[in-house]
């Protein structure tokens, strides 16, 4: 039998590594900010053309290259951080594997100009499928620019797997996000197609919280400016700094969550979990408290060359870690008499945590008549959705309700919406009702989201009232929020909601559905940022599909509602004159139906 293994060409074996390292354009971004960074520089510039795949290039004024050292850089587990095993263990700089040129430039055009401080002129290196084409002197300044073109122009599947422009900036803006709130004394500039997102400037090389404070509400938003609570403990082991947000800070999803471990931005579950624990008694299970906390200990109590983008690591001791964390939260949001009474009853490392016994007081609930339950509920509210035909004669016809759920059989039963049988709420959580010995059960949220999204489904063939706004407003996003407003313009004014494009992040509301209360604008359009955040990260869906679901979700009524006999009714109504009343989108059940027989069964009656 013939030998069949074969080593593979060094371009081909490149191509493999990139697809680890490499998946995107982001993954570029990630690893050339932080050789930036390792490079000692104070300045770095990002420019980015068609969301990086056309164009990603990196400039900084860091120490630069030789020029041998910048033609080694592009070699496979080439670098000048690791000389032995022991070092492995004590890596405290962003790049140490040797891969990620090498991975780059097998699947894109590269140019490399670098100059050191001492050398009157630089070098130039262009890289073409993984080959060198040319190594020459050049004019360049101090620092190193690294120009990555037609990102997997040779790998045309990879390519096409790539999303739209948007998608992938966004993904672009979550990695500089990451490396410029990580190293706040760094000037950063981010230049797409010729506009700039973000321009940091640079400041002393010493790092203070205010100044962290600063690139926090620079990357994230000024609406953070009063909702950041300082973090600072440390014992001999583990120094944890940084900031949390207050309550009114937290979003649907985790996009405002970032660790640092020795200055690298990490993912863990883990500590997610810790902080977590640490508001669990002011926040809701499906909210997530926005955070900036960097944890610093000995690097040789961590492991961080266990995934090849290097955000994940392993602890030597993570359950004193999980503590340590979780009750330093606590500890800051007690000072500032947000969370109650707290137990400091911890590993001993950190008995020194105190927390001062001052209870949180929550908001006052606002009148019936100013919650979404009663204004989504009224004529006023709902005019501007529905046709005004009166639906209920021909009710049986148009829904066809009891080939789905079994409970219309005859005329009498249609009517049993217009006789309004007694209700009764479970638990504020459901909705119940007897008729034509049946027991309907009613999950009131998941009901409201299904008579929300089939209207919001109908909005273009039935005009959706805008309200405009007596004085425009200027709404002010970060580079993230703001690339997604941008993509669902279109889809916003359908839906009611008149924006204009002001330059940068900013945007002037015009108008807003008739339903959003005065005042309550620019809170309404954040929330369904955060929705449609969350939205995108459950699913597949499209933009307008996930839009519509952030929507109906936005406004539902929630689980633990009271609502009064009228407004059961009223919900009741709607559900069944839905076109899919027995699940919400998401499939969910919106209703359990028990025939007398099923509830004899229950009691086991015959």
């Amino acid at each position: 039998m013939p030998d069949i293994i074969n080593l593979l060409p060094n371009t081909l074996a490149n191509q493999i590594a990139a697809g680890e390292v490499i998946q995107r354009p982001a993954s570029a971004v990630k690893e050339m900010l932080e050789n930036a960074i390792d490079a000692g520089a104070t300045n770095i510039h990002l420019i980015l053309k068609d969301a990086g795949k056309q164009l990603i290039q990196v400039i900084d004024n860091g120490k630069g290259m030789s020029d041998t050292d910048a033609r080694m850089c592009f070699e496979r587990h080439a670098t000048s951080k690791i000389k032995n095993i022991d070092d492995l263990f004590n890596v405290r700089t962003m790049g140490f594997r040797g891969e990620a040129l090498a991975s780059i430039a097998a699947v894109a055009r590269v140019e490399l100009k670098s100059r050191q401080e001492k050398d009157e002129a630089g070098t130039s290196i262009t890289i073409e499928n993984g080959q060198v084409q040319s190594q020459e002197v050049c004019q360049t300044p101090v620092g190193t620019s690294l120009s990555v073109k037609n990102l997997f122009y040779n790998v045309p599947a990879r390519r096409n797997f790539l999303k739209t422009n948007s998608t992938e900036m966004r993904h672009i803006v979550d990695e500089f996000t990451r490396v410029a709130m990580a190293n706040p004394e760094t000037g950063f500039r981010l230049t797409h197609n010729e506009s700039d997102l973000f321009h940091l400037e640079e400041s002393s090389n010493t790092v203070s919280r205010k100044k962290l404070k600063q690139r926090i509400i620079a990357l994230l938003g000024n609406s953070l400016n009063d909702k950041l609570v300082a973090v600072s403990e440390e014992t001999d082991f583990i120094q944890i700094n940084g900031f949390c947000g207050t309550p009114d800070a937290a979003t649907k999803t985790r996009g405002q969550q970032f660790f640092f471990v020795n200055n690298r931005f990490i993912k863990s579950a883990y500590l997610n979990h810790a902080v977590k624990g640490a508001y669990s008694q002011i926040l809701s299970k499906d909210a997530y408290p926005m955070f900036v906390l960097f944890i610093d200990t000995d690097p040789s109590r961590i492991d961080i060359n266990v995934h090849p983008t290097k955000q994940e690591i392993k602890f030597e001791e993570d359950k004193i870690i999980y503590a340590f964390v979780n009750s330093a939260t606590k500890h800051a949001l007690s000072k500032f008499s947000i969370t109650p009474s707290i137990d400091f009853n911890v590993d001993a490392s950190i008995e020194n945590l105190q927390a001062l016994n001052q209870p949180f007081s929550a908001e006052k609930q606002k009148a019936t008549k100013d919650d979404f339950l009663y204004q989504s509920f009224t004529q006023k509210g709902q005019a501007h959705f529905l046709p005004k035909t009166n639906e209920r004669q021909e009710w049986k016809e148009r829904y066809a309700i009891q080939d789905q759920l079994d409970v219309v059989t005859d005329e009498e039963e249609v009517s049993f919406i217009e006789k309004k049988p007694n209700y009764f709420q479970v638990n504020n959580v459901y909705v119940g009702f007897a008729q034509s010995e049946k027991v309907y059960l009613i999950h009131q949220q998941n009901a409201h989201e299904r008579v929300l999204y089939e209207r919001y489904e109908q909005a273009q063939e039935h005009n959706i009232a805008i309200q405009k706004c007596l004085v425009p407003q200027t709404w002010e996003l970060n580079a993230g929020d703001a690339i997604i407003i941008n993509e669902l313009m279109e889809e916003m004014l359908s839906l009611g909601f008149e924006l204009e494009a002001f330059g940068g992040n900013t945007f002037i509301i015009q108008g807003v559905p008739a339903d959003v209360p005065s005042g309550q604008e620019i809170t309404a359009l954040e929330e369904i940022i955060d929705h449609y955040k969350f939205a995108t990260a459950k699913g597949k869906h499209g933009k307008r599909e996930r839009l519509l679901r952030t929507l109906a979700r936005q406004k539902a009524i929630r689980a633990g509602k009271k609502l009064n006999e009228d407004e059961m009714h009223e919900l009741v109504q709607q559900l069944f004159a839905c076109q899919f009343p027995t699940e919400n989108f998401d499939g969910e059940k919106t209703m359990i139906v028990l025939s007398s027989s099923e509830i004899d069964g229950l009691f086991h009656k015959k």
